[in-house]
């Protein structure tokens, strides 16, 4: 059952990037798989059902593919906002813009609803709690911050992925977010 759950989820995610959810037949990428449709409805109830099992891979790797690019940043501040960046960025990636990014919100509903991106947000709220008790972060509360962060980057992704012109959106949008951010850091006490 698993072996054939995985090859509908990598079924599907091929036809999803290729043609997206609505134009992707259910016989066909079941056919691609040597599957019939019973083994879909078995293993995901739906096509809707696919597509979330889809999305929740593909938002999966793009939460890891944000945490290697935060790997590299000299301080939390700067692993926080090169994480941000980084999810940002994907929205260049036309398999993230797709599935993730167009369809996941056309047909799954809110993205800050996925268990996916519930995962983020309790690491965003790790990293805010550590950058608070460390006093890099003025005196805010973690939820609230780690929610407004979260969703900056979302909806900042979700803007360059709508766009006409992505590449000219996202550089607005990283700037944008990261001046946003900034707001929450501790202010440096003035000289005397």
């Amino acid at each position: 059952m698993e072996e054939n759950r995985a090859k509908l989820i990598s079924a599907a995610r091929r036809a999803f990037a290729k043609k997206g959810f609505a134009d992707a037949s259910m016989d066909d990428l079941t056919a691609d798989v040597g599957l019939t449709r019973g083994a879909l409805y078995h293993s995901f109830g739906d096509k809707k059902g696919l597509l979330a099992a889809v999305v929740a891979q593909v938002d999966g790797e793009m939460a890891e593919r944000a945490r290697e690019a935060a790997a590299g940043a000299s301080n939390d501040w700067d692993a926080l906002i090169a994480e941000g960046a980084a999810y940002i960025g994907m929205a260049l990636d036309p398999e993230v813009r797709r599935i993730v990014l167009l369809d996941g919100p056309a047909f799954l509903g809110d993205p800050s609803r996925w268990p996916s991106q519930n995962a983020c947000l309790d690491m965003t709220k790790r990293t805010v709690a550590g950058l608070v008790s460390s006093k890099v972060l003025k005196p805010v509360d973690i939820e609230a911050a780690a929610r407004l962060l979260s969703g900056a980057a979302l909806t900042a992704a979700l803007w360059v992925a709508a766009s006409d012109e992505p590449q000219s959106a996202l550089p607005k949008a990283v700037g944008a977010f990261s001046l946003m951010a900034a707001g929450l850091l501790r202010e440096k006490p003035s000289k005397v």
